[in-house]
């Protein structure tokens, strides 16, 4: 019996690891699985692995309001250090770039237990876009003994940093079998969610994601005015924005949007209502990282408001298109689309990030390192 530990803190951790998580649970004979939850998003947490049926078995509860990052590394880091002092572990697994990845990773490296890291290998080579996130991901990958990356790309910006090929995988993202967990039953539950909230999702929907550290401050202002520039343009057309709770964004896009009528300010929306907007909108405007890779299982053209991205298949592949927060950008790309009717827009590529069994793969080489077979 091997003790699996899997480090989680995020909404799109959960979304990433629960596949693995469930995978493994099917050899209970062979894998003991502890859950652990930072609680990095408490409520966002706790709620995603309610929908695939799990939960946590270790809570640490480490956020506090108006938190630095040094601050809440140190809490983590403190908090996963009695973890691993009061349990064994033959392995520690962990998803994407988080102060939970990195802490998590540091742990493991201290306490010599080997660390795998699911959604290895993105970059872009700007340390301060994604910030903090670039950083976190190239130092988790210095420790990990193994490194599940999604695409081709993501091996050879492994491989360019020297980590040995023996310990890189290529086996799409999880988040893609994720998606295909969703049943009829609960998109409809979405959909009567949205009624009754008199949110009309039709082929006229606009998502709308912005919520990143970089973003903060003067950029959110360019990307609001282009937004209202739209809502006011399409007022035929109906914007549902899901809004961070962190007040630095919170608070501008409240000011900014809710006296117009076609536009629909939400609390964060819980994973499967979230994927019926994905499923249903004509445009997705996102600065989220998740949302990249889901968005093209629908054929939904993505905007994505960011300078740089660690996820360039995608716009290599023509379903997303990078726009920053740059004003003209997002206003001009977005006209493009939301000119048209929702049929000549929909993109044909096939979604670069995966097929929907990346658990199973994970899971195979899983077992040829830790069980021989």
């Amino acid at each position: 019996m091997k003790n699996i530990l899997f480090v989680l803190g995020t909404r799109p951790e959960v979304i990433k690891l629960a596949p693995v998580i469930l995978e493994l649970k099917k050899n209970s004979t062979q894998y003991n699985v502890t859950v652990c939850n930072t609680e990095q998003q408490k409520e966002l947490s706790n709620q995603t692995l309610a929908y695939f049926g799990l939960k946590a078995d270790i809570n640490l509860d480490c956020m506090i309001p108006n938190q630095t990052l040094t601050g809440i590394q140190i809490r983590i880091l403190d908090a996963l250090d009695k973890v691993f002092k009061n349990n064994e572990f033959d392995a520690v697994i962990v998803q994407g770039d988080t102060m939970t990845v990195l802490c998590a990773a540091l742990a493991s490296f201290y306490h010599k237990i080997p660390l795998y890291h699911v959604e290895a290998g993105l970059r872009s080579y700007d340390i301060y876009e994604p910030f903090p996130e670039e950083v976190m991901r190239q130092m988790t990958s210095r420790v990990a003994a193994l490194n599940f990356a999604p695409t081709e790309k993501n091996r050879l910006a492994l491989l360019k940093e020297n980590i040995p090929d023996n310990k890189i995988f290529v086996v799409g993202n999880t988040v893609i079998d994720a998606l295909f967990c969703l049943s009829d039953k609960t998109l409809d539950s979405a959909r009567i969610y949205f009624e009754n909230h008199n949110i009309k999702v039709d082929d006229k929907l606009v998502l709308v994601t912005v919520h990143r550290r970089e973003n903060h401050g003067k950029r959110i202002d360019k990307i609001l005015d282009a937004i209202e520039f739209l809502a006011k343009k399409y007022v035929d057309h109906t914007f549902v924005i899901p809004v961070h709770p962190n007040p630095n964004v919170k608070d501008k896009i409240h000011t900014r949007l809710r006296l117009y009528k076609n536009v629909k300010l939400l609390k964060p929306l819980d994973y499967p209502y979230l994927v019926y907007l994905m499923k249903n909108a004509k445009l997705i405007l996102t600065d989220s990282g998740g949302i990249q890779e889901e968005a093209p299982s629908f054929g939904c053209p993505t905007m994505v408001m960011r300078y740089e991205t660690e996820r360039q298949e995608g716009i290599d592949a023509g379903v997303s298109i990078l726009v920053g927060a740059d004003y003209e950008k997002i206003v001009a790309n977005s006209e493009n689309i939301l000119s048209k009717n929702r049929k000549e827009t929909r993109l044909k590529a096939q979604n670069p990030y995966g097929d929907g069994n990346s658990a199973k793969k994970i899971k195979a080489i899983i077992n040829k390192f830790l069980l021989n077979s």
